[in-house]
Order: C-alpha cells, then sequence, then structure tokens
C-alpha cells in the first residue's frame, strides 16, 4: 500500500506537469506589421533593433519572438506573444527609441539623439539622393 500511494503522487506530479508544459508550448505567437517613416537605412535597423532587444529583456519577458525589417518599404513585423506584450506596447518601445509607429510619434528626445540618416524625410533626413541606405553594407 506504501508504493500505491507513491506512484500515485509521481503519476499526479507528471501529469500536471506536462498539462502546463504543454499549455506554455501551446502560446500562439502572433504577428503585426507596423509602418515607420524614419526606418529606411541599416544605422536605423541597428538602432531599433538594439533598444528593442534592452526593452524586451528587461521589461516584457521576452514578449517579442522576432522580428523582420522591410527598409525598402519603411516597415516592421514583428512576432510576439500577445499574453506578455500588445501591439501598444511594441509602437511604445519604438516611439522611445526614436521611431515613429504607424500613426504614433517618436518621443521628441529620442528622435533628437537619431543620426541624420534616421530622421523624418520633412526634417531634411534620410538618404541623400544617388546613395540608398536600404541596401545592406558591405
Amino acid at each position: 500500500m506504501k508504493y500505491f500511494y507513491k506512484i500515485v503522487v509521481l503519476l499526479s506530479i507528471t501529469f500536471f506537469c506536462n498539462k502546463n508544459y504543454s499549455q506554455v508550448m501551446a502560446q500562439k505567437l502572433e504577428w503585426i506589421t507596423i509602418k515607420s517613416v524614419n526606418l529606411r537605412c541599416w544605422i536605423c535597423k541597428e538602432k531599433l533593433e538594439q533598444y528593442m532587444q534592452k526593452e524586451n529583456m528587461s521589461n516584457f519577458e521576452h514578449g517579442i519572438a522576432q522580428t523582420k525589417f522591410n527598409l525598402f518599404s519603411a516597415e516592421l513585423r514583428v512576432q510576439y506573444y500577445p499574453d506578455r506584450i500588445s501591439p501598444e506596447d511594441i509602437r511604445i518601445i519604438m516611439n522611445n527609441a526614436g521611431f515613429d509607429a504607424d500613426t504614433t510619434k517618436a518621443t521628441e528626445s529620442s528622435y533628437k539623439k537619431l543620426p541624420f540618416l534616421c530622421k523624418r524625410a520633412e526634417d531634411g533626413g534620410g538618404q541623400t539622393k544617388g546613395k540608398p541606405c536600404h541596401v545592406e553594407p558591405e
């Protein structure tokens, strides 16, 4: 009888651990595409990646799974865990890094710190004529 209780306890623990593990594994990742008028070059991409990685690691419990940049069309695709971070949080991260995100504007203090290439076209920033900056440097 003594072994019977041990077996029941072990089976119960195994059942509950597997149930929790399967719930974690079943989390559905979602994608969002965000337009940013001042995200058009490799320098901008690196600045935003560094900031997003720092924020993701410290504040959002690794809510961002991956990012994909399309510098030619000034878009960022983000795959994220919706139970850890929201699309609005992602836009706020971008704004705090100095980048516009859809209809929300970058915070002024962060925007001022960006390199000239990463500024909005109406502020005189962006690529110079004949020198595309959306192409990966060699």
